[in-house]
């Protein structure tokens, strides 16, 4: 089924792998075409973003335990689960440095924001950060990557569950043991994912999740398990499904090309991402949604997304991609048909399993 995308429109030499081709913009010329403005955070205004959300949380909260009845509880599970993505997103600025120019407010706010829904923020933040350095790179990109048909035949009946069957709550797994292929968990100091001088920032975010599990066993012990399935757990796996969703559909996609060897450089491989349109949900999740400028230059603040987006359009031209389609069509193509991408090529592209069937 064709989508609504902006497609790729590479010239033949530019899909050649043999001789390297440029594209025909550079890094600084997309940059100079953006207000300067766009690159300077406000740390009051990411701060109104914070605060905007944790008191919509709250607000939630009370009204949920005022009306404690069975017909509110999924409404509140899927507006409150909704809110922890918004908040995770804030975090998700300060890990990129764009939330403010504080190194230690972004660690600070970052810290708030992301231990309550159970994300380590400083391990994820570096591996974030990998991901956002090696974006299209088959061999080194940290998440939501294409496996090889090789590496898809030989994967356990276990990881293809995750992987392809069930992924929109595979996060809580990648935390501990990261994609098919890769070794590592974002909670150990001594993981390929962090460096030496990584360590304490790893232990500090370790040891505030490891107290937020541990507030949480508190009021269970206290209140009992259906206090916790209502309060959080509902919440929690909606957050989980926004995540998945949101970070599955940034990069899978059945014409995004990805890369191998030589032929991947940073600004091919940030290209390899598309701009999508979440309705209602834009503001809501801060526009996270306005993906391709992020990954060009990561210390754009969310709420200048848009207006990078606009200046960046008329010198990407045809190498701009954003869906006008919905995201559960959108979701329904890719989820049946993306699932490995050749084991040879230096461009490649995603496949279906119902193409082994065909062999």
């Amino acid at each position: 089924m064709p989508s609504n995308l902006v497609k790729l429109n590479a010239s033949p030499k530019a899909e050649s792998s043999e001789d390297g081709a440029e594209l025909p913009f550079t890094l600084q010329q997309l940059k100079s075409a953006i207000p300067p403005e766009c690159f300077q955070p406000s740390a009051w205004k990411s701060l109104s973003y914070f605060f905007l959300d944790v008191s919509v949380i709250s607000l939630l909260y009370a009204v949920a335990h005022y009306l404690d009845s069975w017909w509110f509880w999924p409404v509140f599970w899927l507006m409150q689960g909704t809110m922890f993505w918004a908040l995770f997103v804030v975090g998700h600025d300060c890990g990129h440095g764009s939330f403010s120019k504080s190194k230690s407010l972004n660690n600070w706010i970052g810290h708030l924001a992301h231990t309550p829904i159970l994300v380590p923020f400083h391990g994820w933040r570096i591996s974030h950060r990998t991901h956002h350095q090696n974006t299209g790179n088959i061999d080194t990109d940290e998440s939501w990557y294409p496996v090889t048909e090789s590496q898809y035949r030989q994967m356990p009946w276990y990881e293809k569950l995750f992987r392809f069957e069930v992924l929109l709550i595979a996060y809580p797994l990648y935390l501990f043991k990261r994609s098919p292929g890769k070794k590592g968990s974002h909670f150990l100091p001594n993981s390929p994912l962090f460096r030496p001088t990584e360590k304490w920032d790893v232990i500090t975010s370790t040891v505030c999740w490891t107290l937020m599990v541990g507030f949480l066993g508190y009021l269970t012990y206290q209140y009992g398990w259906l206090f916790l399935l209502k309060y959080y757990f509902g919440p929690y796996v909606v957050f989980v499904m926004w995540l998945d969703l949101v970070t599955f559909l940034h990069h899978t996609e059945s014409d995004i090309p990805w890369y191998r060897g030589k032929d991947w450089y940073f600004l091919k491989g940030a290209l390899s991402t598309i701009d999508r349109n979440y309705g209602l949900i834009n503001n809501i999740h801060h526009n996270i949604g306005t993906h391709v400028a992020h990954h060009l230059f990561l210390s754009i603040p969310h709420y200048h997304l848009k207006t990078a987006t606009e200046a960046l359009k008329p010198i990407l031209g045809d190498y701009y991609r954003e869906s006008g389609e919905s995201i559960l069509r959108s979701f329904v193509r890719s989820y049946l048909t993306c699932h490995f991408v050749s084991d040879t090529g230096a461009i490649v592209y995603y496949r279906s399993k119902q193409d082994l069937k065909k062999v």
